[in-house]
């Protein structure tokens, strides 16, 4: 990875822990995820009409990727009425660099050296001692753990699909813009359905707080598409999930929520990956 990837990398972690925390303030999950990915349609309409077509191989990919963002989206709206958001989040986000290894070194033949490999594990370490961290003292929640776990399933799955696509676009821009386009009217519709003429009403009072993260999204995910255009798609994966630590900092500085000692090690650990990482590159 170039500084300028790693620089990209870092930035959508950032924007990404942004929109997590505005989706977390709005109280009601549902009516939050539907304004930032009802807003993420809008927008991916909007840069349909300048972003050139993708190529016909990244069509596939794009009808695979949106289905597996709508699972993602159910798994994650499901983890968090199981466990809490401090456990969740980072088991999903923190699990997933590992299974992206083993899928992009199956799918898209990118087997890490000895280096990458060390400085993948060592970061996921950080990311999920965070999480297991809060579970010392008392009995796991395996239902709320196992659908953290398979939110991290998703995010692989996707990571993967949405690589090998937008390498097959030809247009990085062209290709964000669709997916948004294609995922985003399913949980909106939901919506609908469940609220019908109250919904507009419901969503009004956070709608700009919503399309503000909506907004966040789009950006976060459009730099992750653009850097796994250039580097493996492994080191992307655990790199960006740094968002983890972003966002605990957001919420001790917004939200007065502890950061403790045990975020701080594993911080620690992440920057320990991302040097291990660099030095492979």
């Amino acid at each position: 990875m170039t500084p300028l990837v790693v620089a990209a990398v870092l930035c959508a972690a950032v924007t990404h822990a942004a929109w997590n925390a505005i989706a977390h303030r709005i109280p009601d999950k549902l009516t939050g995820f539907t304004l930032i990915s009802g807003g993420g349609l809008l927008i991916g309409l909007a840069l349909a009409l300048f972003a050139d077509l993708p190529a016909g191989g990244a069509w596939p990919y794009l009808l695979a990727s949106a289905t597996i963002h709508i699972a993602y989206y159910a798994l994650l709206m499901l983890s968090f009425r199981l466990g809490d958001f401090g456990q969740a989040y980072p088991l999903a986000r923190g699990s997933a660099p590992l299974l992206v290894t083993v899928l992009a070194a199956v799918f898209a033949h990118e087997v890490p050296d000895g280096w990458a490999t060390l400085g993948i594990l060592v970061s996921c370490a950080g990311l999920t001692g965070v999480a297991l961290w809060g579970l010392r003292g008392r009995r796991p929640d395996w239902a709320a753990i196992g659908a953290a776990l398979a939110t991290g399933a998703t995010i692989a799955a996707y990571t993967v699909v949405d690589g090998l696509g937008v390498r097959a676009s030809g247009s990085s821009l062209g290709y964000i813009a669709w997916l948004m386009a294609l995922q985003g009217a399913v949980v909106p519709l939901r919506y609908v359905h469940r609220h019908r003429s109250a919904s507009w009403a419901l969503l009004r009072p956070v709608a700009g707080l919503g399309l503000l993260g909506a907004a966040l999204s789009v950006l976060a995910y459009a730099l992750v598409l653009w850097a796994q255009t250039r580097a493996p798609l492994a080191p992307v994966a655990a790199l960006r999930e740094s968002s983890i630590l972003v966002g605990a900092a957001m919420g001790a500085v917004f939200f007065e929520e502890r950061f403790g000692a045990p975020r701080i090690a594993a911080a620690g650990l992440l920057v320990v990956g991302i040097g291990l990482m660099l030095h492979a590159s």
